[in-house]
């Protein structure tokens, strides 16, 4: 080996990295000993550090590493470099060679694995205005989509002037809620707003309106929500308290104004209460002259809305205008009247009739609710005078006083002898008719039994049984009832030879009727056995 070694050449890929290289002393290299073949890097291993086309520039670089005195030797000895770099001699390389140290070097033992770092939530969602005046901005937001396992401590709401990148914390210790107002603002600015969500982890990502909010009062048009009860004709009555109350919306506050009939309200008698979100139409004592069309008018700058409520105080109408006699004769009077001057302001829903008797003078109601303006009063007295007056109805009650004939109905007594009506006896004959008929049955020797029907007619009918056509009579062998239509015949002990078709007939001065039946008597048969047991 020389006494100085050659100086390891650069690759041309460092050569290109280097801007302005300065040749820099020659290092001792220091000796390593080969790895034994087995401990070798793979071969696979070199072209990951060193591309395919630098293996000529390293033949270059370890040709010129030799001595200049030894050239001719280190040109023989070349073709024997390579096979040692192919058979994994990487210990003869200079030190850039980080694949070969690090086959060498042994990794020290890997530290405990720490607790994962607290993450921030994610941002706060939909944040939106909710309301916003001249002085003061509010705004709402959903909670954040991703929280953690370290919580959420608060929210921080900042704002900053439109064109500027100064955004001011709007308040000193972090918000629970969902929502958050910032006060002392000044009108006519244009702000931009966000919200961060802390928690252990620091700020998430912030969650901003969508565009930037100008803070000054919005304007709503204004707009009237009539109550259901006002939305018709409202009626009161005469000497009633008023108290109207109409809602409306309009932001800022609204100009409100009343008319009755197109013209300004008589503030004298109504009295008008205005709010932010209504206004109440008060009346003490309700009068006549109150009804009318009452419109109010809500106005926000060059916006309105205007609305009606139509006002009725009624009150109990007057009587008819006249009523006379028309006609009386037998036991009748025809009476004719007009309709009230006055109906209180309410449609006349009826008439209330009455008549006195002249020696009583005792009135008493014989129609009510009556709609015509001309009626028939019957069953009058005989011999007595009468006088009838008429009242007048509304949806208030009859009126207080009432129109009354001038003329006397005057019922005259004549020679009428009362006959009594005559009536015609209901003939209720009627010809017999079976409502229930026999039934076919079967009988067992030496075991009563009993045939049932039933029978009507009027007068009562006389009951007949026949067997075969022939009447059976006094047989003391059958006995024959006859109850308010039910009739039976009973057969005692029949025998086989009583079989037959029996009838019933019943006869009156109407008619007569029959219905029959098919009685079988059967023999009980007995086994040898039983004869046995009989015997």
């Amino acid at each position: 080996m020389p006494g100085k070694p050659a100086p390891i050449k650069k690759s041309p890929a460092k050569k290109a990295a280097e801007k302005a290289p300065e040749p820099a002393p020659e290092p001792e290299p220091v000796p390593v000993e080969a790895p034994p073949a087995e401990e070798a890097p793979p071969a696979e291993a070199a072209p990951t550090e060193a591309p395919a086309e630098a293996a000529p520039a390293a033949e270059g670089e370890a040709a010129s590493a030799a001595p200049a005195e030894d050239a001719p030797a280190a040109e023989g000895g070349a073709p024997a470099a390579a096979p040692a770099a192919e058979d994994g001699a990487a210990a003869d390389a200079p030190a850039d060679a980080a694949p070969a140290e690090a086959a060498i070097v042994e990794e020290p033992p890997k530290a405990p694995t720490p607790p994962p770092p607290a993450v921030p939530t994610s941002a706060p969602l939909d944040v939106s205005v909710e309301d916003v005046n001249d002085s003061s901005l509010t705004i709402k937001w959903k909670t954040p989509e991703t929280i953690g396992d370290s919580g959420l401590d608060g929210y921080t709401v900042e704002y900053c002037k439109d064109g500027t990148t100064n955004w001011v914390v709007a308040q000193e210790e972090l918000t629970p809620a969902n929502r958050y107002c910032i006060k002392n603002l000044t009108a006519g600015d244009l702000l931009h707003v966000r919200v961060v969500a802390v928690n252990a982890g620091g700020r998430s990502e912030p969650g901003t309106l969508a565009e930037p909010v100008p803070i000054r009062e919005i304007v709503d048009r204004p707009k009237i929500r009539m109550p259901r009860t006002l939305r018709s004709r409202f009626v009161k009555q005469v000497g009633e308290q008023i108290n109207l109350v109409v809602p409306f919306l309009g932001k800022p506050k609204p100009v409100v104004s009343w008319l009755k009939d197109g013209q300004p309200l008589d503030t004298k008698r109504v009295n008008i209460r205005n709010s932010d979100k209504d206004s109440i139409m008060f009346i003490r004592t309700a009068q006549r002259e109150d009804s009318g069309v009452y419109e109010i008018t809500v106005k926000v700058d060059s916006f309105e809305d205007k609305a009606t409520v139509t006002l009725q105080i009624v009150e109990l109408p007057g009587p008819p205008a006249s009523v006379k006699l028309v006609d009386a004769w037998g036991f009748n009077a025809a009476l004719e009247w007009t309709p009230p001057k006055d109906n209180g302001n309410s449609d006349i829903t009826g008439y209330t009739v009455q008549k006195a008797d002249r020696k009583t003078e005792e009135w008493f109601t014989v129609l009510e609710h009556y709609h015509r303006l001309t009626a028939t009063i019957s069953d009058l007295i005989m011999g007595n005078s009468y006088g009838f007056r008429v009242f007048s109805e509304n949806q208030v009650g009859i009126s207080e006083k009432s129109a009354i004939t001038r003329e006397v109905a005057t019922i005259q007594k004549t020679g009428i002898v009362y006959k009594p009506p005559e009536y015609p006896e209901h003939d209720f004959s009627e010809a017999p008719k079976f409502t229930t008929a026999l039934s076919d049955r079967a009988a067992t020797v030496g075991y009563t039994t009993k045939l049932l029907c039933s029978v009507r007619g009027s007068p009562k009918p006389k009951i007949e049984w026949l067997k075969n056509q022939m009447v059976i009579g006094d047989d003391p062998k059958f006995r024959q009832l006859s109850n308010q239509g039910i009739c039976s015949l009973e057969i005692r002990k029949p025998c086989s030879f009583d079989g037959g078709v029996y009838t019933c007939r019943a006869k009156n001065a109407q008619g007569e009727a029959t219905v029959s039946c098919k009685l079988e008597v059967k023999q009980i048969i007995l086994s040898e056995a039983d004869k046995e047991k009989g015997k």
